[in-house]
């Protein structure tokens, strides 16, 4: 029994590897499917020069001032259009920049009576205006993708008006300053919108015989605040 038990195991070693060599060889591993590619999302990016248009209102005052007395502030007031042009260049968030922009305005209002009066009982009417108005300005900004929040200033510089009831208008170009903020929002890579705040207050322009009926010359002084929405094309770097 013992010697069947020896033969039948030297039978089965020896036939192993003949069924092994019978058995399928395991499939070979699937290639891996190319990953897609995904281009990056472009960044926006503020760089670069623009051209704009802006449409706005104009609110502020005058005064009318001689060595005689004051008319006080009275307000003055109107619509407001014109062009922009100017230029950025982002650094990270940061954004820096200049603008400059000249528009077309009818901000005008006047006082009547008072120190505007010719004499006891006989009223008169004190008159500011202007028709233009422009400005200068660095800006710099804080970047949040295609929002910028913005502060600004400069100079500025208007025509100033003034004149007596009906008189011609006597009419100076006088220089100033300015400030405000804004905020601005890329709405396609190229075309951006905006809305802003400017205050800008004006050297003082005089008015004289001719115009005034005033000898010497009064004293007109002349600020506006100016709220206004623009729309700009920034063109590629």
């Amino acid at each position: 029994m013992k010697r069947i038990l020896i033969v039948g195991a030297l039978a089965l070693a020896s036939a192993a590897p003949a069924f092994a060599a019978d058995l399928p060889l395991p499939a070979a591993p699937l290639p891996r499917a190319p990953v897609a590619y995904v281009p990056a999302i472009p960044t926006f990016t503020w760089t670069g020069f623009y051209i704009g248009l802006n449409t706005g209102y104009a609110f502020g005052q005058s005064d009318w001032t001689s060595p005689v007395g004051t008319t006080g502030a009275f307000s003055v007031r109107g619509p407001m259009a014109g062009g922009t042009i100017g230029g950025n260049y982002q650094i990270g968030q940061f954004v820096v920049g200049g603008e400059a922009d000249f528009d077309w305005q009818n901000v005008r209002g006047s006082q009547v009576g008072g120190a505007c009066n010719l004499g006891p009982g006989v009223p008169a009417s004190c008159a500011s205006a202007s028709n233009w108005v422009g400005t200068f300005r660095a800006r710099a900004g804080f970047a949040m993708d295609r929002v910028l929040l913005y502060a600004t200033a400069g100079g500025a510089y208007a025509n100033i008006k003034a004149s007596l009831n009906a008189l011609p208008w006597a009419s100076t170009t006088e220089l100033g300053w300015t400030a405000g903020a804004g905020i601005e929002y890329g709405i396609t890579d190229n075309w951006t919108a905006k809305f802003e705040y400017l205050f800008a207050d004006f050297q003082h322009a005089s008015c004289g015989l001719g115009n005034c009926l005033a000898v010497p010359p009064v004293s007109v002084s002349f600020n506006e605040n100016i709220l206004r929405a623009g729309i700009n094309y920034k063109f590629g770097y």
